[in-house]
């Protein structure tokens, strides 16, 4: 197998990762690597609920509504742009937030509260399901993952119970609420079921691992909201990230890939990514095939960053990286994934495939 072929690949046919992913951060604040700790905050006040989940429940919709409609917020954010005249143009927009602890944080999309061009929203509005709006503060917001965390300061806040979204069936019923198209009344409701697991959204900029899709209605306004089980568990943050698809086709992030993330954020208001200085093409069987690669899975070197730690270790475009230290990737979500919770100054082992042959390398991470 040449390098060259799979660099070809690349070039036509195969998903290329964002620099944000794999080179670089963005959105309203500096990336940076989640760590991940089994708790949402460094206080153990500001912990969400973690009731066990309730193994065969079956609360109707109606008790899993009235459970969660104390924790869902509604967000409305304010801001201003310049339009192709130069002059000012007031923006708004509207979105959900999860309530997850004592302390008023309250978990969102990260492109809810961002204006064009990434910027954070100049004004952010959180009203509460007993009609109390109040100021929120953005703590910080991750834009690869299109999560970001408010704090609101009230009293008598209810947080919603996260659950464990590993232990998620296909075909198992899910309700989605959320304040879709900003209509009155309260927030809407709908239900559906798990379509799949595990799905990889990976649309620029973002780049999310183990998302779950579901046949739930997600419209505009509900992003940010809770995607939830039969036992009133928040298993997913709701996201319309992806745009024009197809009908009863929505997307939530798992609650399990939120965790670390949220709680990075929380500590220092940013998440640190270790960087390896390059870009991805994805390997599916089907390239694999043909191609004659070695492998079925993994993730191809592109191009590299030629003063980059990729470049310095020693990898060449047309690379498969197959495990970056001990931990198996099979795909670009695997990488963002792992780039997480290593930070930059730390040396990994990175194996890969060259001419066939399996190798192995040291490579420190960039920040």
């Amino acid at each position: 197998m040449r390098s060259s072929s799979l660099a070809l690949v690349g070039l036509l046919v195969a998903l290329v990762l964002t620099a944000a992913a794999c080179g670089g951060g963005g959105g309203p604040s500096p990336t940076a690597t989640a760590t991940a700790a089994p708790t949402l905050t460094a206080t153990p006040t500001a912990t969400a609920s973690t009731t066990p989940t309730v193994s065969g429940a079956g609360l109707s919709t109606q008790e899993i509504v009235k459970r969660l409609r104390p924790s869902v917020a509604h967000i409305l954010t304010e801001g201003a742009s310049l339009d192709v005249f130069g002059q000012v143009q007031p923006t708004e927009g509207v979105g959900t937030g999860i309530i997850i602890d004592t302390l008023g944080h309250i978990v969102t999309n990260n492109h809810v509260v961002s204006l064009d061009g990434g910027r954070p929203a100049q004004r952010i509005t959180v009203t509460l399901s007993d009609g109390r709006k109040l100021p929120a503060s953005l703590v910080g917001g991750d834009e690869p993952t299109d999560l970001a965390v408010l704090q609101i300061e009230a009293q008598d806040l209810t947080p919603a119970v996260l659950g464990d979204a590993s232990r998620l069936e296909v075909g198992e019923e899910v309700v989605a609420i959320g304040h879709a198209l900003n209509l009155p009344g309260g927030p809407t409701v709908t239900r559906g079921v798990v379509s799949a697991k595990d799905r990889l959204i990976q649309e620029d900029p973002y780049m999310i691992p183990g998302a779950i899709q579901t046949d739930a209605a997600i419209n505009p306004g509900n992003s940010g909201g809770p995607l939830v089980n039969s036992a009133a568990e928040v298993v997913g943050i709701t996201t319309q990230v992806i745009r024009g698809t197809a009908e009863g086709l929505g997307f939530a992030i798992s609650i399990d890939t939120a965790k670390p993330i949220v709680q990075e954020l929380i500590a220092k208001g940013r998440v640190e990514r270790g960087i390896l200085g390059i870009r991805l093409i994805n390997i599916t069987p089907e390239i694999a095939q043909e191609f004659d690669l070695p492998v079925p899975s993994g993730v191809g070197i592109g191009s590299l960053d030629p003063t980059g730690p990729a470049a310095r270790a020693g990898l060449q475009p047309g690379d498969i990286v197959v495990s970056i230290a001990g931990d198996d990737v099979n795909n670009s979500g695997d990488l963002i994934r792992i780039l997480t919770e290593h930070k930059g100054g730390e040396t990994v082992t990175v194996e890969y495939y060259r001419d066939g042959q399996r190798q192995e390398v040291d490579v420190t991470l960039g920040s």
